[in-house]
């Protein structure tokens, strides 16, 4: 598991997203809105909402916000604001790639927010396509380890169309193309099999392991690009030992 991923997992377990689920639950509101916008209002006709809706309620989102949101994107509530969807790349402490996707109201606040984060970390904002090209879009389903057995998953994820599965300490990667995510999620689903995440990330193609200086430095700033509200999802390219893990998050 790449250290951005070990260190979503550890803020999770810790309730800190509990904390913050007003916070969570507007960007999951956005995200529904602008792609019921795009492309319409039915998710079994609209994959991007079909995404964002699923997303929103494996984090608990109430059914009424979901409807209020897909409303708000289709008019059929109220007028809401014209969101842009912005990618910033850049890189934080010890040359760990960065990619920030962005849906705002306001570009200029966008770019500014974003250029000042990755500064004030000790990162440096970057030009388009300075670190893209070492990301892969793929589909990353978490199933506890504990809960299934490993080859009843792997015969029923490959059956599904899954590309791998990935053995773990805790839990089990299974990893898919974006176009088969859907029907790897939903066939593991139909077989029993219950996950704890499922989403289509950018997955880096090689790791910057860091040492806990380094860790703590750029766990800040993914941490300050989380928090701000224009910021839909960071992807990083860092990882960290558990042994530095374990120091980091005290």
């Amino acid at each position: 598991m790449s250290g951005h991923s070990k260190w979503s997992t550890i803020k999770r377990k810790k309730g800190a997203q509990d904390a913050r689920r007003g916070a969570l639950f507007g960007k999951l509101s956005r995200a529904i809105t602008v792609a019921a916008r795009e492309g319409g209002g039915d998710p079994e006709m609209n994959p991007a909402l079909g995404l964002a809706v699923q997303k929103a309620k494996d984090a608990n989102m109430p059914n009424d916000n979901i409807q209020r949101a897909i409303d708000k994107g289709t008019g059929a509530g109220s007028e809401g604001e014209t969101f842009e969807r912005i990618t910033y790349e850049g890189y934080a402490p010890g040359g760990v790639a960065v990619l920030v996707e962005v849906l705002t109201d306001n570009r200029n606040r966008a770019a500014s927010d974003v250029r000042y984060i990755f500064s004030k970390n000790g990162g440096k904002l970057g030009t388009s396509g300075s670190v893209a090209y070492l990301f892969e879009r793929k589909g990353v389903i978490l199933v506890p380890a504990d809960s299934v057995d490993e080859d009843e998953l792997m015969m029923a994820a490959l059956d599904a169309g899954a590309e791998d599965v990935e053995v773990q300490e805790n839990d089990y990667r299974v990893l898919t193309t974006p176009e088969d995510f859907t029907s790897v999620r939903d066939g593991l689903r139909e077989a029993g099999i219950e996950y704890e995440s499922a989403q289509i990330t950018m997955e880096p193609q090689n790791t910057i392991e860091l040492d806990s200086s380094t860790a703590r430095q750029t766990l800040r700033l993914i941490d300050a690009l989380e928090e701000n509200d224009d910021v839909q999802e960071v992807y990083s390219n860092f990882d960290i030992s558990d042994e530095v893990m374990a120091e980091v998050a005290g």
